[in-house]
């Protein structure tokens, strides 16, 4: 399934880029067709932030979106970074009490605040404090109003900016008055963008996948995304209460199944339960190869006194075939995934390092090219027995996790 999503540049004087505005769309006709301005801001923060990301949308400038009243008041921001966002506070938002102080606390958490068509009312004047810029649209206002508006508005932090500007002359015109950033089809026109949609349950074990590779593990993150999918909560909760852990009093909180499993025992198993909910419309052959592949490197690697890469060489194994299973190609995925380099490196086959001969050995024994099995594991001195039973074991270590 396609996502799509539409931006427009804006620039300084001096034409160069200073952000976007992102725009919904919900097909590859670049106009904007829909009545639910909440959900078309959703659908905008979701692509920016989980089916596009950041860096791929707007790099490192500024990310213009339009806000209702409703979410301008929503705990929406609680998730989204402050640096990169300005929040357009369209025109027909009337500026009462609740709006101003929900605006106050936005500013006070680092979000620039813009006003979207702005035409000069009394009643706006607590909002012009907050603001940091004055979008004027040139279609609506003209002539020496454009200028007015400037000479009424005397706060030195506000930068105004003029939209919907078509001409040479009208940007002349907005320089002249003392605008300093400029958006319109003379420039450019929104550009669409489209993208491969992950299912929102899935972004959410990328990010878990983030959080188990981070440096530290951070238990609050985790048990939070945990808490955001209940097929995982379920399952964890299950799987810590089960015969196999031998524990004498149910365990009922994601915090403490979590205490009591462990750093390296968390990884394991939310892993297995992150790759089993996402290839739940794939073959079972998938899951299971992955599993087997994870297994094998890992054994590869604590056999060769590889030690300290064997949590890393059961991730690549483990990631191996994410691509298949996600239909993303592997570059897009590792980018939301901030694996370790070198098992990206192994992953995209971009360096022969030792994690990469390890997963080669792998899928060698895999498709039984005997020669090249025994060629490559000449360097880690690997006997033909041990590659036997290392695999056998892989198999049924996960027929027992599977079951």
């Amino acid at each position: 399934m396609e996502t799509f999503i539409a931006r427009q540049p804006i620039l300084n004087k001096h034409n160069k880029i200073f952000g976007f505005e992102l725009l919904f769309r919900d097909s590859n006709v670049n106009i904007y067709n829909y009545n639910d301005g909440d959900e078309a801001t959703l659908e905008v923060l979701r692509n920016i932030y989980l089916n596009f990301g950041m860096n791929k949308i707007i790099g490192n400038k500024k990310a213009f979106v339009n806000f209702t009243g409703t979410l301008l008041k929503s705990e929406v921001f609680n998730l989204i970074p402050s640096e990169t966002l300005v929040i357009e506070i369209l025109e027909n938002i009337e500026p009462e009490e609740d709006i101003i102080d929900a605006c106050k606390i936005l500013k006070q958490k680092g979000f620039m605040i813009a006003l979207d068509d702005f035409v000069f009312h009394k009643k706006y004047e607590k909002l012009i404090e907050i603001a940091d810029i004055i979008k004027i649209d040139f279609r609506k206002t003209k002539g020496i109003e454009r200028r007015n508006i400037i000479r009424r508005i005397k706060l030195k932090n506000v930068k105004f900016l003029a939209e919907k500007v078509e001409t040479m002359e009208e940007f002349t015109e907005a320089v002249s008055y003392g605008y300093s950033l400029f958006q319109g089809y003379y420039f450019s026109k929104p550009v669409m963008m489209s993208s491969r949609k992950i299912p929102e349950n899935k972004m959410i074990y990328m990010k878990l996948f983030k959080e188990l590779n981070g440096k530290d593990l951070n238990f609050d993150a985790i048990e939070n995304l945990v808490k955001l999918d209940i097929s995982i909560s379920y399952k964890l909760l299950k799987l810590i209460n089960s015969a196999s852990f031998g524990l004498k009093n149910n365990i009922k909180s994601l915090r403490h199944a979590l205490n009591l499993l462990g750093g390296q025992e968390i990884k394991i198993w939310v892993y297995f339960l992150i790759m089993k909910n996402i290839s739940v419309s794939k073959p079972d052959i998938l899951l299971q190869n992955s599993l087997i592949r994870a297994k094998f490197c890992e054994l590869i690697a604590h056999k060769t006194s590889l030690v300290d890469i064997a949590e890393n060489a059961y991730l690549m194994g483990m990631l191996s075939l994410i691509d298949i299973i996600l239909d993303n190609p592997m570059d897009v995925l590792l980018e939301e995934l901030m694996v370790p380099a070198e098992v990206g490196d192994a992953l995209l086959d971009l360096k022969t390092n030792i994690l990469w001969k390890i997963l080669h050995i792998v899928r060698l024994y895999e498709v039984g090219d005997w020669n090249e099995v025994v060629r490559y594991s000449e360097e880690f001195q690997l006997s033909e027995e041990f590659l036997s039973k290392a695999y056998i074991e892989s198999c049924e270590w996960v027929n027992g996790i599977i079951s």
